[in-house]
């Protein structure tokens, strides 16, 4: 991981200045690119592309891919992150598609259990568990 920027352009200023008002949201790089577009910015599509990447190799955002038939997920962190952390789990909404980061005790736990008892080490930030947010729940209750 480089500590160091390679570049420091208007773009990435303005792409991490939108970043930090999402600290710790998933989203996605169409997600950037609809807001740049809502503010009148002029920034392309493979900019931000190749920006997020960049920051992802900084440490400054992480980089989930969920899904292989979907957009892959960035996760502002900033410099004091946790980029390099082992728990970083997930659940993702079969109905609306939301995702959750999930910080949990029991699934530590889990995951201690699987390398012990069965020799199998989980990778947590490829780990999704799938189902329905609240929100779904509610809505078919």
């Amino acid at each position: 991981m480089n500590s160091w920027p390679k570049y420091k352009t208007k773009q990435r200023e303005l792409l991490l200045c939108y970043l930090e008002t999402v600290r710790g949201v998933h989203i996605t790089a169409g997600d950037v690119c609809e807001y740049f577009r809502e503010q009148g910015a002029t920034i392309g599509q493979s900019t931000v592309y190749r920006r997020l990447e960049g920051l992802v190799d900084e440490g400054l955002v992480n980089k989930y891919v969920i899904d292989v038939n979907g957009p892959a997920c960035f996760e502002y962190v900033g410099a004091d992150s946790h980029a390099d952390a082992e728990s970083c789990f997930h659940c993702k909404c079969e109905k609306c598609g939301k995702l959750i980061h999930l910080r949990c005790d029991e699934i530590e736990e889990l995951q201690t259990h699987m390398y012990d008892e069965h020799r199998f080490k989980l990778n947590p930030k490829r780990t999704v568990f799938y189902g329905l947010c609240e929100k779904c729940v509610y809505i078919n209750s």
